[in-house]
């Protein structure tokens, strides 16, 4: 699965699906199939590690943490100041920073920079670096993803202080955990166009070679806080989930967050491997919505959108294309049930139901002007109730998901069509606005709060006019109560309160009654990793870092933590 389109920092993960089991795909590896499944020799040397992202088709070069087709380097090549853990409630691991101070009025971030760090080219990393990155996001909307406004001076070399006309304790987190780029070399650097062939950071590893098919890191001898044990990191472009469960049987991949056939009896079926499941994205059929910002299609219609919600059966979507390791979804979009106290009593249904209401999808169409064709598909004005999904070729599960909820929908008159493409060509596809549904996930934000992926999904400024690239609102949703109510959020502390409590209030509202994105399952993100050739993989006991592979920040610092058991 690939890594996150929209943010420099995260990449969405999936749920998964029963595969048949082979090794077909072992000759697309460049080490070769042990043919063992799973138990012969490890993929190549033992400092070695093969990581599988689930990109589909070849790799195009770039390594710009801005672009929303970078492949590599967030976290690994580039570091942001701090690191936050999502997977589990901890205090932010310094990295480029040290130390990190509001004030009392939320008004002013005081932020203590590492001493003696290198960018990679040799050159000194300085507070004009810091400086330098926020001024460059703030002149580059597109490029903007975190929304920072505020101001950013140096105050000496290893000092500097973020200033903000208003309280903005929420921005603390995406502040702290954006990626630093080297102004010496960035200056010259068109952050939204240039694809940085050839990337310097102050991270553990290095780019030491790319080809289409697959490319390697190689550590950085010269690393801040130590060469790390893992020397080398190679990524994978295979055909997709079919070929990275190949890879596990085949012993010829140490990592793939992705579905293989029994997930369960992982270390059963393969000794060499074991596998770990969290659940934090929520998946979505994400709505081009907007006609005002060049939206077109019935999926514009609100009624549509919640007509389809109501027509999946989620229990027999879970079974049937994610082998039942998803978990229920909030329209609310509050991360159940850890996040359920954030739930407003202004939401009516606090989560999806689990099985197809089509007596209330036809309800809805009828009420809004549809009425059925002959053929079982509803119509209005001469045009038949037909919707394409965008979906990544090889993305097996989305796949089966898709097919699914097509058999679903035409239950309720809806007809649903799927229209595959590589992964560059998707991810085009929905920043520019050039779909009617797209199959995605939202993710959280680096604290267990809704605020962020409400600021993340629902805040207009990063939408779009369609033909235009967007941000993560790439559904071009706008509700001024709802930007409103996030803004005012946003100057509040974390936690819980009454002021909190109200804007929640505005925005659950809001975004079940417009439902740009439609709520389907939220996914068990699992992965499987190579535990005879590498110790120190996060576990229940020592969660670490969110265990996908295509979370960049938390991989890196997975990287970091692995020890090679021979090598």
């Amino acid at each position: 699965m690939p890594n996150n389109p929209r943010s420099p920092q995260i990449r969405r993960r999936r749920g998964l699906l029963a595969l048949g089991a082979g090794a077909a795909a072992c000759t697309l590896l460049v080490t070769g199939c042990s043919g063992s499944g799973g138990t012969g020799s490890p993929s190549g040397h033992a400092s070695t590690l093969v990581a599988y992202t689930g990109q589909s088709g070849d790799y195009q070069i770039n390594f710009n943490p801005y672009s929303p087709s970078s492949i590599g380097g967030v976290g690994t090549i580039y570091e942001p100041l701090f690191f936050y853990n999502k997977a589990k409630a901890s205090k932010p691991v310094p990295l480029l920073a040290t130390k990190q101070s509001w004030n009392k009025s939320g008004t002013r971030l005081a932020v203590t920079l590492r001493s003696g760090v290198k960018w990679s080219d040799g050159k000194a990393f300085t507070a004009d670096d810091v400086v330098f990155t926020f001024n460059l996001l703030k002149r580059n909307p597109s490029i903007n993803a975190i929304g920072f406004k505020g101001s950013v001076r140096k105050v000496d070399a290893t000092h500097v202080v973020f200033s903000f006309a208003e309280p903005a304790f929420v921005k603390g987190p995406d502040i702290l955990s954006s990626v630093i780029v080297p102004k010496h070399l960035w200056a010259s650097i068109n952050p939204t166009k240039d694809v940085v062939a050839k990337p310097v950071g102050t991270g553990a590893y290095l780019l030491k070679s790319f080809k289409p098919q697959a490319f390697t890191f190689a550590a950085n001898p010269h690393y801040w806080g130590g060469a790390p044990k893992v020397q080398q990191i190679r990524w994978m472009a295979l055909s997709g989930n079919q070929a990275g469960a190949d890879g596990i049987a085949g012993g010829t991949i140490d990592w793939n967050t992705g579905p293989i056939p029994n997930v369960q009896k992982t270390h059963q079926q393969f000794p060499n491997y074991d596998a770990f499941t969290q659940w934090q994205s929520q998946m979505v059929l994400a709505a081009c919505s907007s006609a005002a910002q060049g939206c077109t299609g019935p999926q514009t219609d609100p009624a549509v959108r919640h007509a389809l919600y109501y027509a999946i059966d989620r229990t027999q979507l879970n079974k049937l294309a994610f082998m039942g390791t998803a978990g229920k979804i909030s329209p609310s979009f509050a991360l159940t049930p850890s996040q359920d106290k954030y739930v407003s009593d202004a939401v009516d249904e606090k989560l999806a139901p689990s099985t197809a209401k089509g007596d209330k999808a036809a309800q809805i169409l009828r009420a809004d002007g549809w009425t059925k064709g002959a053929d079982g598909i509803y119509q209005k004005n001469g045009r038949r109730l037909s919707l394409t999904i965008q979906v990544v070729t090889g993305w097996t599960d989305y796949i089966t998901a898709i097919n699914t909820i097509t058999s679903q929908a035409k239950a309720a008159g809806i007809e649903i069509r799927a229209e595959q493409s590589s992964w560059n060509e998707w991810t085009d596809k929905k920043v520019n606005g050039k779909f009617q549904l797209v199959i995605d996930s939202l993710y959280q934000g680096p604290t267990s709060d809704p605020y962020y992926l409400y600021n993340y999904f629902f805040d207009s400024s990063s939408g779009a006019k369609v033909g235009k690239p967007a941000g993560n609102n790439y559904v071009r949703y706008a509700n001024p109560k709802v930007d409103a109510a996030i803004n005012s959020l946003s100057r509040m502390p974390l936690g819980d309160s009454p002021a909190r409590t109200r804007e929640f209030a505005t925005i659950q509202k809001a975004i079940v009654a417009d439902m740009p994105y439609i709520p389907v399952l939220t996914g068990g993100t699992t992965s499987e990793w190579n535990t005879a050739k590498f110790t120190g993989w996060p576990s229940e006991q020592n969660l670490y870092a969110f265990p996908a592979v295509w979370s960049r920040l938390d991989s890196a610092q997975v990287f970091k933590h692995l020890q090679p058991k021979n090598g």
